[in-house]
């Protein structure tokens, strides 16, 4: 596997992660993977918070019940 990696070091043109569409565009296929990294990151604790959420709402659920 080392021996791709120094093959797309000394060709860059032809790693196809340096491709915007059907350009050659190293940068904006580098800062792409940064925005989708930060979404991810982003949706990631979107999904934290939900799962808190509704784990809170159950237990008050469950509480509720038991006083009821």
């Amino acid at each position: 596997m080392g021996e791709m990696y120094e093959y797309f070091q000394d060709f860059p043109e032809e790693d196809p992660a340096n491709y915007v569409g059907d350009r050659f565009n190293p940068e904006g296929a580098k800062r792409l993977r940064a925005e989708k990294a930060k979404l991810e990151q982003e949706q990631a604790a979107l999904d934290a918070e939900i799962r808190s959420i509704i784990e809170k709402a159950r237990q008050s659920a469950k509480q509720n019940k038991r006083e009821g």
